[in-house]
């Protein structure tokens, strides 16, 4: 099964959101997502996880994690989401930068455009890979 990394700085919005979608949308048994950040923040910000109930995820329970070597170990990608020069770096390992928005503080209306973003990104890499359902 091929590992998709979806990482942020803070690892509570933009990543959170493509790994739902991508677990989601996936094809069974093809691939995963897992998401990670390279300073986690506390918590998924509240915003993120109302605009991805809208649409039947739950991120209440998600939690904010560090990437590590070893958490990566096995990828296949790593789809950093706009971060910067705080984007992490996996040897060896297809990299695609999605430059997006922070969603933190903002307004839910424009968490749902961010999240929709990253919905029409996630189908178009699934499409692409040949994972999609």
């Amino acid at each position: 099964m091929h590992l998709v990394v979806f990482a942020c700085v803070h690892n509570a919005g933009r990543s959170q959101m493509a790994t739902a979608i991508f677990n989601r949308d996936v094809r069974p048994g093809v691939a995963r997502a897992i998401s990670a950040g390279t300073h986690p923040g506390p918590a998924v910000h509240p915003e993120v996880i109302q605009a991805m109930a809208d649409v039947g995820l739950d991120l209440s329970g998600a939690v904010p994690q560090r990437l590590t070597p070893e958490l990566a170990a096995g990828a296949r990608w790593l789809i950093t989401m706009g971060c910067g020069d705080q984007c992490p770096v996996l040897p060896g390992v297809a990299r695609d930068d999605w430059p997006l928005p922070d969603p933190k503080g903002r307004p839910v209306a424009e968490v749902r455009a961010i999240r929709d973003d990253i919905g029409q990104r996630v189908a178009a890499f699934l499409t692409a890979q040949g994972w999609a359902r």
